[in-house]
């Protein structure tokens, strides 16, 4: 039996049952296991492709049972997917190692009663794929099956951005995330990194969004990168980046990041900073607050103060004594849907109905630290009004004394890159 399906088997069936992160789970399995690089690549697309499919693999796999997939054990549940991942969508895995491997895994797996159930329900669709064809055409339900997204938010972003771009979009959100590192300038420059990049056989270029900004495609595992060991550079996508660029944070300012775990943006305006000044560094999370430390401490920053505060308090505690705030706030990440594969089918409308109010608080509570003439940055990394514009215009109306002076969008299918907005806001008085 193949180690590295009952691996990814496994995760699937931890993320499925007892709520455990996808990508945290993977990087404790790849750690653990002595996989070689090919068989770490076919780990993380077994993962991540089976889960990014979700329901429209459940759709699938119904076709082929006489019962609805929730009566079905999840074991074995997790075992079909993988298999109906390979053989519907991984071309270069042979239909006839797919079913045996997979008939293997849930021997081992779900028990041998099991297996002779994923052999039947395995070779009726390599017998009869066109059971489970998706429906042709660009209604809801067609685009949501075909482009593995639940059919609300193939609504939602059809109302939003129109049938041409939303196509656009789902495709997007179903290519491979390259790698984005972000170069510590208080180390050393973009083009020592990029050096080291190519002398180690990574396919890498300097980003056009972002100064400090690298991306790197076919590369190997991090853990054995030395710059990002060493707090040469940062992985952080280059949409993000621009966050800190547009705050403008200079050596000297008292700085505030709202929402700053696990620390990116923090540590970025720290460089910008020259490592010279103050940053707060809040959070409502004792253990993201360590990883912003941790962080900190691996890139040679001295200048961020991890603290324990609720944003929408944040006021109280630092009225009008900053230069400059980041509100990066919590929200729906429909503009990271690519890099995270499990989100798409976490999220519901009821939560991103909720999130507006939570984000008008936030930056309400932000704007109280704001000296007069100070300057506030409010991003998020999805790419709906309702989080964003309609935010930012709601707080205006309810402020009089800050006025917009741009924002900034990154539509994923547009510019490449991660989903991104942000408002640049002033204190007149």
């Amino acid at each position: 039996m193949d180690k590295v399906r009952l691996a990814a088997t496994k995760i699937l069936y931890d993320v499925a049952t007892r709520g455990a992160y996808s990508n945290v789970a993977l990087a404790q399995t790849l750690r653990a296991e002595k996989f070689s690089d090919l068989d770490r690549k076919f780990c993380t697309e077994l993962v991540f492709g089976t889960i990014k499919a979700g329901a429209s693999l459940d759709w699938k796999i119904s076709k082929y049972l006489a019962r609805p997939t929730k009566k079905i054990d999840e074991k074995i549940l997790a075992v079909l997917r993988t298999g109906f991942y390979q053989i519907f969508f991984l071309d270069r895995v042979p239909n006839s190692a797919a079913v045996n491997e997979s008939v293997e895994l849930a021997k081992k797996f779900c028990g041998l009663s099991a297996s002779k159930f994923v052999n039947a329900v395995l070779r009726a669709a390599v017998r009869e794929p066109q059971k489970s064809a998706f429906p042709a055409g660009d209604d809801v339900k067609s685009l949501a099956l075909k482009n593995f997204h639940p059919a609300w938010l193939v609504k939602m972003f059809a109302e939003e951005f129109g049938l041409d771009a939303t196509k656009k979009i789902l495709a997007f959100d179903n290519t491979e995330p390259p790698l984005c590192l972000r170069v510590n300038f208080l180390k050393t420059t973009r083009e020592k990194i990029l050096a080291v990049l190519k002398n180690s056989g990574v396919q890498a270029e300097p980003s056009t969004f972002a100064p400090e900004g690298i991306i790197c495609r076919g590369h190997g595992t991090l853990d054995k990168f030395q710059p990002l060991r060493d707090g040469l550079c940062q992985v952080q996508d280059e949409s993000s980046m621009t966050a800190a660029e547009f705050l403008n944070p200079r050596p000297g300012e008292f700085v505030i990041d709202c929402c700053a775990a696990p620390g990116g943006k923090s540590t970025h305006m720290a460089e910008l900073m020259k490592n010279r000044g103050r940053i707060v560094a809040a959070d409502i999370y004792d253990t993201k607050l360590e990883h912003v430390a941790q962080n900190a401490k691996r890139l040679g920053i001295k200048i961020i103060e991890p603290t324990l505060i609720d944003a929408r308090e944040i006021g109280e505690k630092f009225f009008a004594q900053a230069d400059k705030v980041l509100v990066d706030a919590p929200c729906s990440g429909l503009g990271v849907l690519r890099r995270k594969a499990d989100l798409r089918w976490k999220k519901n409308p009821d939560e991103l109905e909720a999130l507006p109010a939570l984000q008008e608080k936030i930056l309400d509570g932000a704007a109280k630290t704001l000296k007069p003439g100070g300057i506030l940055v409010y991003s998020t990394c999805t790419i709906i009004r309702r989080e964003n514009e309609n935010v930012v215009e709601k707080f205006l109306a309810a402020h009089e004394n800050f006025k917009l002076v741009e924002t900034k969008i990154f539509l994923p299918h547009v510019t490449g890159t991660d989903g991104f907005f942000s408002a640049k806001l002033t204190k007149i008085f």
